[in-house]
């Protein structure tokens, strides 16, 4: 993989953020919990449960299921873009610089309608019968074959346009 220049020229660009309603409403539960029994035990002063925790353990679930874990999920996203020269894509915060796949190194590129939990266990970064896949949303992806015979799928809410700009750009 080439590493990002700044004078690539982007010609397609897509920001994708988790926002099914039962993964919002699964962290916002887990959250509320962390919340409740930090507010009841440390700051009422009442032991929360009937085999309460330490405080500094309610102080660790706080932070971690109250604080970071909403965090992070709003902070997640799937970034993809097609430049001059590559394709480029990558899931924020879990990958901080670009995986990269120059042009030339891919083969083909389909936009496809997927199953996500079936195929691929779910929304992430997950590995299935067809490779990797990188999606956080939907169903719809466009599944790319590297030369190498490599395939890897990205999900993507404008498939048909991300199928579109791959083909008119790889050789």
């Amino acid at each position: 993989m080439t590493r990002y220049s700044p004078d690539d020229l982007v010609v397609f660009s897509e920001e994708q953020r988790f926002r099914q309603i039962w993964i919002l409403i699964l962290i916002a539960f887990i959250a509320a919990i962390a919340w409740y029994s930090f507010i009841q035990q440390i700051v009422m002063g009442s032991p929360f449960g009937n085999n309460p925790a330490p405080d500094s353990v309610v102080l660790i679930i706080l932070a971690v299921f109250g604080i970071i874990f909403p965090a992070w999920f709003i902070i997640m996203k799937l970034e993809i873009q097609v430049t001059q020269n590559a394709l480029r894509f990558r899931m924020y915060p879990l990958h901080l610089s670009w995986r990269e796949h120059p042009l030339e190194t891919i083969a083909d590129a389909v936009a496809v309608v997927y199953r996500p939990i079936r195929e691929y266990g779910g929304w992430g970064i997950r590995i299935g019968r067809k490779g990797m896949a990188y999606n956080v949303s939907g169903n719809e992806g466009v599944q790319v074959t590297l030369r190498s015979g490599k395939s890897f799928l990205l999900g993507s809410l404008r498939a048909a346009e991300l199928e579109m700009v791959l083909r008119s750009r790889i050789h």
